[in-house]
């Protein structure tokens, strides 16, 4: 019997030895001045920035988000991965596919595209700043040279992490935004699956 319970201890403790937290990033004054008007509460210990064994077997600097599971991977070397809890589209506006990271922006502009101005009357052009849909850094995709008007950035709705709720950017907590951004190279590859 205490065979079997020192085994299930084991077992029980292991996924924790398997994340490793990751510290947050500097920020600049701005940055923590800003991101401090978007509280973030209590982060779900499945949506945390972790580092963490490698599961998507793509090379180093490719960014790799499972849908299914609201996480985003960014490939390191050595077979590890920086895994981070995500927002997602809802079903009709969900995506896949292969893109690249051809423009970074911190605090960017936001101008709503034509088709969700249509669904959504009341969005409009908004400056960077602390209610800014798009929150602290974007990521900007490219299929080939064509803009696919996805992104991925911050949010100023970080309560919806983990859930299917964007229209089709894939949101990340602004701190964990600000990290992915200092780690990504010009024309990073991104899989969504």
């Amino acid at each position: 019997m205490r065979r079997h319970c020192l085994a299930l201890a084991v077992v029980l403790a292991l996924p924790g030895c398997l994340y490793k937290p990751i510290p947050d990033p500097e920020l600049s004054a701005q940055d923590a001045a800003w991101m401090a008007m978007v509280p973030e509460g209590e982060v779900d210990r499945l949506y945390a920035r972790y580092l963490i064994d490698d599961p998507t077997g793509e090379a180093p600097g490719t960014i790799v988000v499972e849908t299914k599971q609201r996480q985003l991977y960014y490939v390191l070397p050595d077979r590890k991965a920086v895994r981070y809890g995500v927002t997602v589209g809802d079903e009709a506006y969900g995506w896949s596919g292969t893109a690249r990271v051809f423009r970074k922006a911190p605090w960017p502009d936001w101008n709503p595209p034509a088709e969700m101005v249509k669904r959504w009357p009341h969005v409009h052009p908004m400056k960077g700043g602390p209610a800014n849909p798009l929150g602290a850094r974007a990521l900007y995709l490219a299929d080939g040279n064509r803009d696919t008007l996805y992104r991925i950035h911050g949010t100023n709705e970080p309560e919806r992490i983990g859930q299917a709720a964007s229209s089709g950017c894939i949101r990340m907590r602004n701190i964990d935004v600000v990290d992915l951004y200092n780690r990504v190279g010009p024309d990073a590859k991104v899989i969504v699956r």
